[in-house]
């Protein structure tokens, strides 16, 4: 096994560091919570229903607004609004009224002097609840016919007709479970009221004009009232997309109602109960295939737990069916897709945003295949990609950049797969106690987002005189690095070192009706916004100084030694101080709406993505039969970021999504008691991967292409993607399980998170079985 190359010796093209990482590493840089408090700042917390569901008889707060350090209590009837803080379906209260939904929704609003007293006063409310039965599970739904929408059917050619002439067929079912974002930065919002009843929000938040929007719906304003604004989050993973909404508006409202700034910093265990979390799945598959695995027929059912409101339940689970293919070819196949409605906290987007969940569906069905075969799952894989005359999904869209062909053929060499897989047979035959499995899955994921007008984005460039350049945009920095790479964009248009560059944060008073960062879009959108805007005022430049200096504008170049004119080189600085003193605007806006996407909701049919993001990885594994722990030993990955925006960060998102995708799929459990409490809501319970559970082994190289469709510098977007390629460690556990029967040709029927338990519940079955 070769060593790891270190990333910077890979990387051909040119990085910089994330923006803010010297203020990470000295602590300057500041959130939401960092903001100086002023003076008469209350602090918020609420008071959580006890009740998964139930009626509420009556409401007593007298204890808490005789507590210590309490200014003021709320309720529903408080609200002047609407009482609404959903994205799409007005579901979602603010605060309870008549009913409670699931355990810890919101029901009252406390607002102190400290945030301990806010809290502490927020359990010494009296409520009186009528409880009514709950649906606590999919199960419990199903019987109920508890869904947030009909069922909804996905179907090409004919599954059943199909699976009647097929030489095998095989079924099998198992469960998925969701996944908390876990964030290092909690939902935090600060809300400030300004003159003539405006407001300005600090939030934590992915999407600053929903908020914006909901804020001004709720307190009777207009949206132009409400100012939202955010630097900067410790991470997000879709859990600040809708979920920051509630906390913003709570902050709002106390600021409204009283005059004075509010701050709402979430307990994280109270975060963790509040806030939605990844779809759970359980998946149900019939399958049709011949003796080389490929697959000819599929009638394939994923149902989630949707919790108690829509959220964004419809397009999560519509993008499950969407990548139900992954990178295969299914010729008639029909995708069923329910989706129930329990009374646990709704669950919301997630990195991959149900992409995830279909993906793992048919790379288990690969691997259930290859077990009945008595094949290397790789092989049945190659079987099955799409290919000349097989490159059209289950949805219609055709398949125009198939590169995982290739990008599968380059990793196998690269990783040493064959050699190594013989290597694990070799050892799994001489050790009993000690097995290891070894797997190389490929990744297809869908960019834009799925709902059509979202697939735009604005932004607002300024040069000021002394040459120095600012810009703003409608994207959200949560980590992920989109603010540097669109500044680099900027840089580039004007040929000047990145440090001329200023971000600033994200402001709905600057850039209006933005789409939510998410989707894996935020530097494509935005990217190309900044670009749009930056050309506007270079072409402005290059008519100026071309009719200053009297020559052509075709002799006018931007280089990084300063602006060509003619045989003559001028400064930026000194071309943008001329431009402005000869009245030049020196300001654009830019705006950018991803083209030649439509999809038909109702038809399933349609190109809802503008193109494919690619990737593979090898991932071995061992795991100990006497205690059902698990290592992973190694991973190498080669994904496909197109003609790369910065490498160095397009490098960092692609480890860190892997190694939440490993958290999801073997260490990530999420318990609820018989009565819907959570009972894994805090760092001691929850178990998110560390430091020592990342392959000492490492690799990742990025594939040497370029983007097919114009995208800014023919770049792709790499948030998401990479969260899939952890899939590879799954499907390595279950050929570690199986090598504990090694003659028996069958999968373990193992379920993810593949904790101990049932990593020995699998070894189990499948010996005895």
């Amino acid at each position: 096994m070769a060593e790891r190359d270190p990333a910077w010796k890979v990387l051909e093209k040119p990085s910089h560091p994330h923006d803010s990482a010297h203020m990470h590493v000295t602590g300057e840089a500041r959130y939401t919570d960092d903001v100086s408090e002023p003076l008469g700042m209350l602090h918020l917390a609420f008071g959580q229903s006890s009740e998964a569901r139930a009626r509420i008889v009556s409401m007593d707060l007298s204890e808490v607004k005789a507590a210590e350090g309490v200014v003021a209590v709320f309720t529903a009837a408080d609200i002047p609004g609407a009482n609404d803080v959903s994205p799409v379906a007005h579901d979602d209260r603010l605060l309870a009224t008549g009913d409670v939904i699931c355990h810890g929704q919101p029901v009252f609003l406390v607002a102190a002097t400290s945030q301990r007293a806010a809290r502490k006063a927020a359990r010494l409310g009296r409520v009186e609840y009528e409880p009514l039965p709950a649906l606590l599970s999919m199960e419990q739904a199903r019987a109920a016919d508890s869904l947030i929408e009909t069922t909804q059917h996905m179907v090409r050619g004919d599954a059943a007709k199909a699976m009647e002439s097929c030489p095998r067929r095989l079924s099998g079912r198992f469960e998925m479970g969701g996944q908390d974002h876990f964030y290092l930065e909690g939902q935090v919002a600060v809300a400030t009221p300004g003159e003539d009843g405006q407001v300005h929000i600090l939030s934590s938040t992915q999407h600053p004009s929903e908020i914006q929007h909901l804020v001004a719906d709720m307190l009777g304003l207009s949206s132009a009232d409400v100012t939202v604004e955010v630097r900067r989050m410790g991470g997000a993973f879709g859990g600040k997309e809708t979920q920051a909404a509630l906390f913003a508006a709570a902050a709002a409202l106390v600021a409204h109602k009283t005059g004075r700034p509010a701050k709402f910093r979430c307990d994280r265990d109270d975060d963790m109960v509040m806030t939605g979390k990844r779809h759970p799945f359980e998946v149900s598959y019939d399958v049709g295939y011949d003796d080389e695995g490929r697959l000819l027929a599929l009638s394939l059912r994923l149902a989630s737990d949707c919790g108690a409101t829509e959220d964004l339940s419809p397009a999560i689970n519509d993008r499950a069916m969407f990548h139900a293919d992954n990178c295969y070819y299914l010729a008639d196949v029909e995708i069923v897709s329910e989706r129930l409605k329990t009374n646990t906290v709704s669950a919301t987007a997630f990195r991959g945003f149900g992409g995830p969940q279909g993906m793992l569906a048919i790379e288990r069905i690969i691997d259930h295949i290859a077990a009945r075969l008595g094949k290397d799952p790789l092989e049945v894989r190659l079987a099955n990609l799409y290919g000349p005359g097989r490159d059209v999904t289950q949805y219609g869209m055709t398949v125009a950049d198939n590169i995982a062909p290739q990008m599968i053929a380059r990793l196998r060499e690269t990783a040493r797969y064959d050699e190594r897989a013989v290597e694990v047979e070799a050892f799994n035959a001489v050790n009993p106690v000690i097995k290891k499995g070894i797997a190389l899955t490929p990744v297809k994921f869908g960019i834009s987002f799925t709902t059509t007008h979202l697939n735009q984005a604005g932004a607002l460039v300024h040069v000021y005189a002394d040459g120095s350049i600012q810009v703003n945009h409608g994207g959200t920095e949560m980590g992920q690095g989109v603010y540097v790479k669109v500044a680099q964009v900027v840089a580039d248009v004007f040929g000047v070192p990145f440090s001329q560059v200023r971000i600033t944060a994200t402001r709905t008073d600057k850039v209006p009706n933005t789409s939510a960062t998410a989707a894996s879009s935020g530097a494509d959108l935005n990217g190309m916004a900044a670009y749009k805007a930056a050309m506007t005022i270079r072409q402005r430049l290059t008519a100026f100084l071309a009719r200053t200096h009297g020559c052509g504008e075709a002799e006018v170049c931007f280089t990084a030694d300063g602006i060509r004119v003619g045989s003559e080189t001028v400064p930026f600085r000194l071309a943008a101080r001329k431009a402005h003193i000869g009245r030049i605007s020196l300001s654009s806006t830019g705006y950018y709406a991803t083209p030649d996407i439509a999809y038909d909701r109702a038809a399933h049919r349609g190109r809802p993505f503008y193109y494919f993001a690619y990737g593979a990885a090898v991932s071995e594994v061992a795991i100990d039969t006497l205690t059902g722990e698990h290592k992973v030993l190694a991973v190498d990955i080669l994904h496909d970021v197109g003609r790369s925006l910065n490498p160095v960060i397009d490098v960092g998102q692609i480890e860190g999504g892997f190694i939440q995708g490993q958290g999801w799929l073997t260490t990530e459990e999420l318990v609820w008691d018989d009565k819907g409490r959570l009972l894994t809501h805090s760092p001691a319970t929850y178990k998110i991967p560390t430091a020592s559970d990342r392959a000492k082994h490492f690799t990742v190289t990025l594939w040497d292409g370029e983007n097919v469709e114009p995208t800014i510098n023919r770049s792709k977007a790499v948030g998401e993607p990479p969260f899939m390629l952890a899939i590879s460690v799954f499907s390595a556990l279950n050929r570690a399980i199986a090598a504990t029967a090694p003659a028996k040709e069958d999968l373990p029927q193992l379920d993810a998170p593949a904790t101990p338990e049932r990593i020995l519940k699998a070894i189990a079955g499948h010996r005895t079985s």
